[in-house]
């Protein structure tokens, strides 16, 4: 059970593994008002920076759980380097259908909703492992613009254009499964840059690195394409933003 290489080796630099910059990361901490000592669980974590960062910077507790070997070692490798492994551990694990031990004070799935087969789904499954009055969060993409066609929503790595929603629709989603958007963050083209063009970086290095290894083919057609896809379609057309819910 593990991501495949191709994930790891597209964002083997990156500690956020969606297109939000450390400054963004701080600002959804800081205006979700943590209170030392909020359970987290954080499910398909990733490297663990969020639960990391928010361990040193708000003093929060956490359980992360991700499918990635890799991932999972850099997240416990980042909670040491930060002086947190007391208060954060990370689980290597399915987080499809993951449910705490204990009720938790804030669930969060920021950019995984997979997990739950889509929005819903995995709203419901962060409520099972919420207390009554905690703060849930979801990471999820949206259409900027309208879509013209099906050209361009699989240009933006969609299946089609009902994919995503627009970003009032998405809010009225969140409204519609029960729950107030309390508070949202959302990526801009300069943060969506970072993520996708660290992205080209990490490829061509481990293609010099790995001229005959299997993947290489693979590796050359995404780096020969992706750049003028992201920045024809992706940049232009694809949102994407954490939104924090509570149930009502």
């Amino acid at each position: 059970m593990d991501l495949p290489r191709i994930f790891t080796i597209r964002e083997s630099s990156h500690r956020l593994h969606n297109p939000f910059t450390p400054g963004k990361l701080a600002d959804l901490g800081r205006a979700l008002h943590l209170e030392p000592g909020t359970r987290v669980l954080d499910l398909a974590s990733g490297s663990g920076e969020m639960l990391c960062t928010w361990a040193r910077d708000h003093h929060i507790t956490g359980t992360g759980v991700d499918i990635s070997t890799v991932f999972t070692e850099k997240a416990r490798a980042r909670a040491a380097e930060l002086g947190v492994a007391d208060r954060v551990s990370f689980v290597h694990g399915d987080a499809s259908g993951h449910v705490s031990d204990e009720p938790v004070d804030l669930a969060a799935c920021v950019g995984a909703t997979w997990i739950g087969n889509g929005v819903a789904g995995t709203v419901e499954l962060l409520g099972r492992s919420l207390r009554p009055g905690g703060l849930m969060l979801i990471g999820e993409p949206y259409w900027r613009r309208e879509v013209p066609d099906r050209e361009t929503a699989e240009a933006c790595l969609a299946g089609g254009k009902d994919d995503f929603l627009m970003l009032p629709e998405l809010i009225e989603l969140f409204g519609g499964l029960g729950h107030d958007v309390v508070e949202m963050v959302l990526a801009d083209q300069d943060s969506w840059d970072r993520y996708q063009a660290a992205q080209w970086l990490n490829l061509r290095r481990w293609l010099d690195g790995n001229p005959d290894d299997e993947l290489a083919a693979e590796v050359r057609a995404e780096l020969t394409t992706g750049p003028a896809r992201y920045t024809r379609y992706q940049r232009e057309y694809l949102g994407w933003g954490v939104f924090a819910l509570m149930a009502r």
